[in-house]
This record gives structure tokens, sequence and C-alpha cells, in this order.
């Protein structure tokens, strides 16, 4: 959940120490438009920069919803000075979100063309201080979130088996696991996915491999074992990912490398105290 204090470190960080601009008196109305067909995500962070400045908002999309270019996501009513101290940040965020969240629907709309069951989820590659954003903006869009943090699931990666080797690596995490807690772990040959699955793995991953291989691997788990490919796919390739058999491709490309939807601020008439007006205060 975004925090208040979140929302205030990206206010101070955008305002500075010093705001000349946006000391504009009286009040104005705005809206945040799309500047391209976009799915939507990130409202919610959104609302509550303006919900902290005491500007009413009102939404006119959802997360998750497709819109398209010059529609209107979200309206905003308030004191000037405020509104226009919002806006920027609230721009960043909805477009950073959106963006994630649109990449997210085309990709699951890529991988359901190859395969009817297979999941298209999110990494922990994520930007510090933006995971939740992030994470709702890939749900928004159709995705996974896989696991939110490291509590969320046990996962032995190449550095464990390095340490401690494949088969004592994962007897050791579950023993210390709770009951309710999936285990993961990530392999380099479709040989490594076998001894994993022998070992207790609830899910083997598949890392950094050829389609080809694996589909091999997946073929060589036993019913019950998930499988899931990961490392480096794109929207180019995870068609040819989606098509093995797995039950899952994970795509840290959704969050690190996501481009930001096009999304404008525009201001309404700036009403004075005196009765007289101004349009679009400096921005």
């Amino acid at each position: 959940m975004l925090t208040t204090e979140t929302v205030e470190r990206w206010l101070a960080e955008d305002v500075g120490h010093r705001d000349v601009t946006n000391h504009v008196p009286g009040e104005t109305t705005g809206r945040l438009v799309a500047k391209e067909s976009v799915v939507v995500a990130g409202l919610d962070a959104a609302v509550a920069i303006f919900d902290y400045l005491g500007v009413e908002t009102e939404r006119a999309a959802e997360n998750g919803e497709s819109v398209e270019a010059g529609d209107v996501v979200l309206q905003v009513a308030g004191d000037a000075r405020n509104v226009l101290r919002g806006e920027r940040v609230a721009a960043n965020v909805v477009g950073h979100a959106s963006g994630i969240a649109t990449t997210t629907r085309e990709a699951v709309e890529l991988a359901r063309d190859a395969s009817d069951s297979v999941r298209v989820a999110a990494t922990r590659k994520t930007t510090p201080g933006l995971r939740g954003v992030e994470k709702r903006a890939v749900v928004a869009g159709g995705g996974d979130t896989h696991r939110l943090t490291l509590s969320g699931m046990v996962m032995v990666k190449d550095n464990h088996i390095e340490e401690l080797g494949l088969e004592a690596a994962v007897h050791r995490f579950e023993a210390r696991k709770s009951f309710a807690t999936k285990l993961e772990v990530e392999v380099e040959s479709p040989e490594m996915g076998e001894r994993a699955a022998a070992a207790g793995a609830d899910i083997v991953l598949f890392d950094n491999l050829s389609p080809e291989r694996v589909r091999e691997g997946v073929e060589r788990l036993p019913d019950g074992v998930l499988s899931e490919a990961s490392g480096g796919i794109t929207l180019e390739t995870l068609q040819s990912y989606a098509a093995t058999g797995v039950d899952v491709v994970s795509m840290g490309w959704l969050t690190h490398s996501a481009p930001s939807a096009d999304v404008s601020f525009r201001t309404g008439e700036t009403r004075e105290a005196n009765g007289t007006s101004e349009t679009n205060a400096p921005h």
C-alpha cells in the first residue's frame, strides 16, 4: 500500500528547496490525458498524491482499462498551487505504470496465441521504492506478480547451488521453510531440472536456456512439478518460450525496460478570488 511517507518523499523530490513557478492564486481544474493507446495503471498512486495535497479527484478510467489517445483518465479540482504541485509527479507515476501495464497486456496476448494456459509473470527486477506501483501495473496488464518479496517463496538460485550444491541447498531450505511456502529451483540444463525435482522442488525454473532446451526440460519433469522459463525473454522471443509447455514465462523486461506511456496533465481555467480568470498556469 502506498504510504504517506512515500508521497511526501516524491513531492519533496520534485519541489526542491524553493518552488517559485507554482505560486498561483485561486482554484483550478485539471485532467490527466492519455496521448496514445494505453492500458491504464498507477491511478491509485495519482489519487493518493492529490489527496495528500487536498485536491479533489474523480477517476475517468480504472486500472486495467484500455483507453485511446485523447481520453481523460483522471480529473482534479482544487487550490491551483496544489494542483500544479502534484501534476508532474502524478503524470510521471501514471505514465511509468501505464507503460508497464500496456507492455504486460501485449505480452499476455502474445503468449495466449502460443498457449492457452501459460502465465506471464514479472520478477523482482523492479525500481527501488517503486516495486508496489510496478507490480500492481503488471496485474493491471493481466500478468502475474511472481513473488513480491524474498519471503513470498523460497528460491534456490545459482549462487546457492555454487556454495552448497543443488541437493544440499534444496534440503537445507526445505527444512527451514513453512509448509505453506513453495520452493523453486533455478537450473541451467534439463538434467539439473530432473535433479531439482527429485530433490523436492515444487517449481523448476529453466534459466537462460533456448526454447528447445526448455521444452526438453519440461518433458523430463514429473507430473505435479511446475515449470518456468526466464532469462532475457522479450516480446520478440516470448511466443517461442510460451510454446514449450512451461507453466510460467517470467520477464524482468516488463518492469525494467517497458517504455513509459505518454500522458499529459492539462489545467482548466484558474479562477481568481476577484472574479477574473487566466488560463493554464505555468508548469
